[in-house]
């Protein structure tokens, strides 16, 4: 029998089956033990019955005209008669019988006192100076009856008061386990970045060291992240205001020489110092997805969000290459419209940059929250896809990027319990990409609206 892995399961087998075997071991010693009185009780009847009837049959035998002649008494109404006997004299003659004695059954006499044999449990006395002898006899198979029928007597309430008592200790096991129970649900709700300290007042004595590891282990894995996070968002901020600097400064630069190789120097440095500005605001919004808080407590219609996002980058670089299309009623939702602009924009940023070039990108929101933006360009293979979310992965190093788009998408989506799809050749076509995440929303809508 395979052991049960859960602790219910063991702790209810376990127990019952001590407890299956603790009461059978107690029938059957009661048992044996009841059998044992039963055999001085029915040897005490036997021999009470001799002695009663001895002097019975004396008085009767010797005021007989006739002797030596065998009488046996009829039965006054029909019944079992478990005890007979026989009243012989010295000589063995029959003098007196019951009427279902049956004198086979009665071997020869051998003195007083008990005897068994193959069949039957006697008792031999007499009398008269051992001149008139009783021997009373009673079948074996009469006290395994009445001790078959104790052994049943025992046996039969187990087969309802055993169910009933494992009933009793699984339901036990079951509510003395409901905290543990709680406890794990607690532990398979939580999403895989929240590292909280877990509740566990109510848990037994037993396991709270166990707890007690586990949330020092989750504080001290939350300050190392905290402070991963913390230095990656404050190197970033601190490098905002000195590139900021050092591009005025190349900027200057270029309109202050009137020399084409020092132009051409500062126009580098310009470019070289604008990739590390976007670098660090990278850096800045993958600190935001993996420690923010990324849902609210009110919800917000993404249209308008997304709208934004889309007239910046077309003012920025799009040049009207972004196809809008939103559904025409709200798409409420609690993620923090900070985190979905982020997402937005990377997403829409990934497409224009490694798309093909003076082609339309479509983004698609849905009345569910189903967000997509698809590309036209080359095929990717699927081991390039599947390593894309990965930081500073980009699918062509020889376009310009940080390869930190997809990573801060992947990010938020889980995050918020979603995850990035990503597709190449898009759907229904021979080519080109698509990305695409479900939002969680509050109410659903219909229709499409289709912004320029």
């Amino acid at each position: 029998m395979k052991w049960p892995a859960s602790l219910q399961g063991r702790l209810g087998l376990s127990l019952g089956l001590a407890l299956t075997v603790l009461w059978l071991l107690a029938a059957t010693v009661t048992a044996v033990i009841v059998r044992g009185e039963l055999n001085e009780v029915f040897d005490s009847a036997l021999r009470e019955t001799a002695e009663r009837i001895l002097p019975l049959a004396v008085t009767d035998i010797v005021g007989r005209e006739d002797q030596g002649v065998t009488q046996r008494l009829a039965p006054i109404r029909e019944h079992d008669e478990f005890f007979t006997y026989l009243v012989r004299d010295a000589e063995g003659r029959i003098l007196l019988q019951s009427h279902a004695a049956d004198p086979a059954v009665f071997p020869p006499w051998d003195g007083q006192g008990f005897r068994q044999t193959t069949t039957h449990r006697l008792y031999s006395d007499a009398a008269l100076q051992d001149t008139i002898r009783i021997t009373v006899a009673e079948p074996l198979a009469h006290r395994a009856s009445v001790a078959r029928e104790i052994r049943m007597g025992l046996g039969l309430p187990l087969l309802i008061v055993l169910p009933v008592a494992l009933a009793a200790i699984i339901l036990a096991v079951r509510f003395s386990l409901d905290p543990l129970r709680r406890f794990r649900a607690r532990l398979e709700a939580r999403g895989a970045r929240d590292l909280s300290e877990v509740p566990a007042g109510d848990l037994p004595t037993e396991i709270g060291p166990l707890t007690e590891t586990l949330n020092s282990l989750l504080a001290r894995l939350r300050e190392a992240f905290e402070a991963e996070r913390s230095f990656a968002a404050n190197a970033a901020h601190e490098l905002r205001t000195p590139l900021a600097g050092a591009i005025a400064q190349a900027q200057r630069l270029k309109t202050e020489t009137h020399e084409p190789a020092t132009e051409a120097r500062a126009s580098e440095i310009e470019a070289t110092l604008k990739r590390l500005t976007r670098l660090s605001e990278r850096l800045m919004q993958l600190a935001r997805a993996e420690g923010g808080r990324l849902r609210v407590d009110r919800s917000a219609d993404l249209r308008a969000v997304a709208r934004v996002v889309v007239d910046d980058l077309g003012r920025a670089i799009a040049k009207d290459r972004i196809a809008l299309r939103l559904p025409g009623t709200a798409v409420m939702s609690d993620i923090d419209p900070d985190a979905f602009a982020i997402l937005c924009r990377n997403l829409m940023e990934n497409a224009l940059r490694h798309g093909a070039e003076n082609t339309t990108i479509d983004v698609t929101l849905t009345a569910d929250g189903m967000l997509s933006v698809a590309n036209d360009g080359p095929v990717l293979p699927r081991d390039t896809l599947d390593r894309l979310t990965t930081r500073f992965e980009r699918a062509n190093a020889s376009t310009d990027g940080s390869g930190l788009g997809l990573a801060i998408v992947a990010a938020i989506a889980d995050r918020i319990g979603s995850s990035l799809v990503l597709k190449s050749p898009r759907p229904g076509g021979s080519s080109g990409f698509e990305a695409s995440l479900r939002l969680p929303t509050d109410v659903l809508g219909s229709g499409l609206v289709v912004d320029a």
